[in-house]
Protein backbone atom coordinates (compact mmCIF):
# COMPACT_ATOMS: atom_id res chain seq x y z
CA UNK A 1 0.00 0.00 0.00
CA UNK A 2 1.62 3.02 -1.08
CA UNK A 3 1.81 6.34 1.31
CA UNK A 4 0.30 9.94 0.40
CA UNK A 5 1.95 12.10 3.18
CA UNK A 6 1.88 15.27 1.14
CA UNK A 7 -0.69 14.71 -1.69
CA UNK A 8 -3.30 17.53 -1.69
CA UNK A 9 -6.44 17.05 -3.46
CA UNK A 10 -9.40 18.87 -3.81
CA UNK A 11 -12.67 17.06 -2.51
CA UNK A 12 -16.30 18.02 -3.24
CA UNK A 13 -18.13 16.01 -1.31
CA UNK A 14 -21.80 15.45 -2.14
CA UNK A 15 -24.31 13.73 -0.38
CA UNK A 16 -26.80 11.79 -2.61
CA UNK A 17 -27.06 13.02 -5.49
CA UNK A 18 -29.14 11.25 -8.64
CA UNK A 19 -27.15 9.15 -10.58
CA UNK A 20 -27.47 6.44 -13.33
CA UNK A 21 -26.37 2.92 -12.53
CA UNK A 22 -24.24 3.06 -15.09
CA UNK A 23 -22.06 5.65 -18.03
CA UNK A 24 -21.30 4.67 -20.95
CA UNK A 25 -18.50 2.19 -21.61
CA UNK A 26 -15.16 2.55 -22.99
CA UNK A 27 -16.21 0.49 -26.20
CA UNK A 28 -19.04 1.95 -27.24
CA UNK A 29 -17.99 5.44 -26.19
CA UNK A 30 -15.13 5.31 -29.13
CA UNK A 31 -17.06 4.41 -31.49
CA UNK A 32 -19.36 6.62 -31.11
CA UNK A 33 -16.65 9.51 -30.61
CA UNK A 34 -13.58 8.80 -32.96
CA UNK A 35 -13.81 10.74 -35.62
CA UNK A 36 -16.88 12.28 -35.39
CA UNK A 37 -17.02 14.13 -32.38
CA UNK A 38 -15.43 17.76 -32.30
CA UNK A 39 -12.84 19.12 -29.98
CA UNK A 40 -15.01 20.31 -26.71
CA UNK A 41 -17.65 17.22 -26.57
CA UNK A 42 -18.07 16.21 -23.46
CA UNK A 43 -18.82 13.08 -21.76
CA UNK A 44 -19.19 10.48 -18.82
CA UNK A 45 -17.52 7.26 -18.92
CA UNK A 46 -17.24 4.60 -16.39
CA UNK A 47 -13.68 3.95 -15.16
CA UNK A 48 -12.50 0.21 -15.17
CA UNK A 49 -11.83 -1.12 -11.64
CA UNK A 50 -10.82 -4.45 -12.53
CA UNK A 51 -8.15 -3.10 -14.85
CA UNK A 52 -5.59 -1.37 -13.06
CA UNK A 53 -4.51 -0.22 -9.87
CA UNK A 54 -8.14 -0.13 -8.91
CA UNK A 55 -9.22 1.43 -5.55
CA UNK A 56 -7.29 0.98 -2.11
CA UNK A 57 -8.74 1.97 0.99
CA UNK A 58 -5.80 3.37 3.81
CA UNK A 59 -6.91 5.55 6.49
CA UNK A 60 -10.41 6.18 6.16
CA UNK A 61 -9.86 7.17 2.63
CA UNK A 62 -10.47 5.36 -0.69
CA UNK A 63 -7.22 6.12 -3.04
CA UNK A 64 -6.69 5.37 -6.51
CA UNK A 65 -3.34 5.83 -7.18
CA UNK A 66 -2.41 7.31 -10.50
CA UNK A 67 1.79 7.09 -10.64
CA UNK A 68 1.88 4.56 -13.16
CA UNK A 69 -1.17 5.14 -15.39
CA UNK A 70 1.48 6.96 -18.19
CA UNK A 71 0.49 6.53 -21.74
CA UNK A 72 3.61 5.60 -23.25
CA UNK A 73 2.83 6.25 -26.97
CA UNK A 74 5.06 8.24 -28.98
CA UNK A 75 2.38 11.38 -29.13
CA UNK A 76 2.81 11.15 -25.44
CA UNK A 77 6.79 11.41 -25.02
CA UNK A 78 8.31 14.75 -24.01
CA UNK A 79 12.00 14.07 -24.40
CA UNK A 80 14.24 16.53 -22.32
CA UNK A 81 11.83 17.15 -19.71
CA UNK A 82 13.09 18.31 -16.65
CA UNK A 83 12.04 16.12 -13.46
CA UNK A 84 10.97 19.02 -11.19
CA UNK A 85 9.13 20.51 -13.57
CA UNK A 86 7.00 18.56 -16.58
CA UNK A 87 6.66 14.56 -17.17
CA UNK A 88 8.38 12.74 -19.42
CA UNK A 89 5.10 10.99 -20.22
CA UNK A 90 2.37 14.02 -20.93
CA UNK A 91 -0.67 11.96 -20.91
CA UNK A 92 -2.31 9.88 -17.67
CA UNK A 93 -4.60 7.52 -18.77
CA UNK A 94 -7.72 5.83 -17.11
CA UNK A 95 -8.74 2.32 -18.54
CA UNK A 96 -11.98 1.91 -19.83
CA UNK A 97 -12.21 -1.88 -20.35
CA UNK A 98 -11.53 -4.17 -23.03
CA UNK A 99 -13.21 -6.38 -25.92
CA UNK A 100 -11.75 -9.68 -27.16
CA UNK A 101 -12.64 -11.20 -30.68
CA UNK A 102 -11.89 -14.98 -32.01
CA UNK A 103 -11.25 -14.27 -35.58
CA UNK A 104 -10.88 -18.48 -36.89
CA UNK A 105 -7.98 -20.15 -36.75
CA UNK A 106 -5.36 -21.93 -39.13
CA UNK A 107 -2.92 -24.83 -39.74
CA UNK A 108 0.91 -24.25 -39.67
CA UNK A 109 3.90 -25.57 -39.29
CA UNK A 110 5.83 -23.75 -36.26
CA UNK A 111 7.93 -26.75 -35.73
CA UNK A 112 9.56 -29.29 -38.40
CA UNK A 113 7.33 -31.81 -38.79
CA UNK A 114 4.42 -30.93 -36.64
CA UNK A 115 1.39 -29.26 -37.59
CA UNK A 116 -0.69 -27.29 -35.55
CA UNK A 117 -4.31 -25.20 -35.27
CA UNK A 118 -3.34 -21.62 -34.49
CA UNK A 119 -6.00 -19.51 -32.86
CA UNK A 120 -6.42 -16.17 -34.09
CA UNK A 121 -7.69 -13.89 -31.23
CA UNK A 122 -8.38 -9.67 -31.36
CA UNK A 123 -8.16 -7.54 -27.88
CA UNK A 124 -9.08 -3.53 -27.97
CA UNK A 125 -7.97 -1.82 -24.62
CA UNK A 126 -10.21 1.22 -24.49
CA UNK A 127 -8.45 4.59 -22.38
CA UNK A 128 -8.59 7.71 -21.45
CA UNK A 129 -6.08 10.11 -21.96
CA UNK A 130 -5.68 13.35 -20.58
CA UNK A 131 -3.00 15.76 -19.47
CA UNK A 132 -4.00 18.20 -16.91
CA UNK A 133 -3.46 15.71 -13.77
CA UNK A 134 -1.63 18.57 -11.95
CA UNK A 135 -5.44 20.23 -12.20
CA UNK A 136 -6.15 17.78 -9.58
CA UNK A 137 -2.84 17.49 -7.23
CA UNK A 138 -0.09 19.85 -7.16
CA UNK A 139 3.09 18.04 -8.92
CA UNK A 140 5.95 16.91 -7.00
CA UNK A 141 8.69 14.86 -7.70
CA UNK A 142 8.13 10.75 -7.26
CA UNK A 143 4.77 11.94 -5.83
CA UNK A 144 2.44 8.92 -6.00
CA UNK A 145 -0.70 10.94 -4.94
CA UNK A 146 -4.14 9.75 -7.02
CA UNK A 147 -7.58 10.13 -6.41
CA UNK A 148 -9.18 10.48 -2.97
CA UNK A 149 -11.75 10.16 -1.21
CA UNK A 150 -12.48 10.33 2.38
CA UNK A 151 -14.61 7.74 2.61
CA UNK A 152 -15.00 4.71 4.85
CA UNK A 153 -12.61 2.02 3.35
CA UNK A 154 -15.19 -0.69 3.64
CA UNK A 155 -17.23 1.20 1.08
CA UNK A 156 -14.02 0.24 -1.99
CA UNK A 157 -16.21 -3.39 -2.62
CA UNK A 158 -19.10 -0.90 -3.57
CA UNK A 159 -18.24 1.57 -4.56
CA UNK A 160 -17.73 2.94 -8.77
CA UNK A 161 -15.24 5.24 -10.17
CA UNK A 162 -16.66 7.40 -13.25
CA UNK A 163 -14.65 10.00 -15.40
CA UNK A 164 -16.33 13.08 -16.96
CA UNK A 165 -13.99 14.96 -20.01
CA UNK A 166 -14.43 16.65 -22.92
CA UNK A 167 -12.43 16.06 -25.94
CA UNK A 168 -9.51 18.29 -27.32
CA UNK A 169 -7.41 17.44 -30.19
CA UNK A 170 -5.87 15.42 -31.79
CA UNK A 171 -9.49 13.88 -29.78
CA UNK A 172 -8.64 10.16 -30.28
CA UNK A 173 -5.60 7.82 -31.36
CA UNK A 174 -4.54 4.01 -31.72
CA UNK A 175 -1.61 1.89 -31.49
CA UNK A 176 -1.81 -1.63 -32.75
CA UNK A 177 0.64 -4.34 -31.51
CA UNK A 178 0.76 -7.73 -33.04
CA UNK A 179 2.74 -11.38 -31.65
CA UNK A 180 3.06 -14.39 -34.20
CA UNK A 181 1.54 -17.44 -33.09
CA UNK A 182 4.44 -20.07 -32.52
CA UNK A 183 4.44 -23.81 -31.30
CA UNK A 184 4.51 -22.93 -27.88
CA UNK A 185 2.15 -20.32 -27.71
CA UNK A 186 -0.11 -21.37 -30.72
CA UNK A 187 -2.13 -18.04 -30.99
CA UNK A 188 -1.69 -14.97 -33.06
CA UNK A 189 -2.94 -12.07 -31.02
CA UNK A 190 -3.53 -8.64 -32.22
CA UNK A 191 -3.49 -5.90 -29.32
CA UNK A 192 -5.07 -2.86 -30.35
CA UNK A 193 -5.37 0.15 -27.71
CA UNK A 194 -8.12 2.92 -28.59
CA UNK A 195 -7.53 6.13 -26.84
CA UNK A 196 -10.29 9.26 -26.40
CA UNK A 197 -8.31 12.10 -25.60
CA UNK A 198 -9.01 15.45 -23.61
CA UNK A 199 -9.62 17.27 -20.21
CA UNK A 200 -10.48 15.37 -17.28
CA UNK A 201 -13.04 17.41 -15.64
CA UNK A 202 -13.98 15.70 -12.56
CA UNK A 203 -14.17 12.05 -11.17
CA UNK A 204 -17.26 10.70 -9.16
CA UNK A 205 -17.10 8.23 -7.08
CA UNK A 206 -20.50 6.14 -7.06
CA UNK A 207 -22.10 3.93 -4.90
CA UNK A 208 -23.06 0.64 -7.12
CA UNK A 209 -26.69 -0.13 -5.37
CA UNK A 210 -28.53 3.25 -5.31
CA UNK A 211 -26.30 4.48 -8.33
CA UNK A 212 -25.63 7.67 -6.36
CA UNK A 213 -22.52 10.10 -6.70
CA UNK A 214 -21.56 9.84 -3.01
CA UNK A 215 -18.06 11.93 -3.63
CA UNK A 216 -16.54 14.24 -6.48
CA UNK A 217 -12.60 14.99 -6.99
CA UNK A 218 -12.85 18.57 -8.81
CA UNK A 219 -9.52 20.83 -9.73
CA UNK A 220 -7.73 22.41 -7.22
CA UNK A 221 -9.10 25.68 -6.85
CA UNK A 222 -6.76 27.61 -8.80
CA UNK A 223 -7.02 25.46 -11.44
CA UNK A 224 -10.48 25.95 -12.14
CA UNK A 225 -11.56 27.77 -15.04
Amino acid sequence: MISLPRRLVSLLLVAALPGIAHAEGGASLYARLAGQAKAGTCFEVDVDLGNGPGLNGDNGELTYPMAFNNVAEGWSWQPGSQPELEDYYRYKYLPLGSTEEARGEYRAEDQIGEMQTMQVRWRYDYFLAFDNIYDFYRREVNDAAGFASHLPTSLAAGTAMRARACLEEPLSSESTTFWKATHGQPVDFTLKKRYLIGKLQAIDFVDRQSATIISSVTPLPQAAP
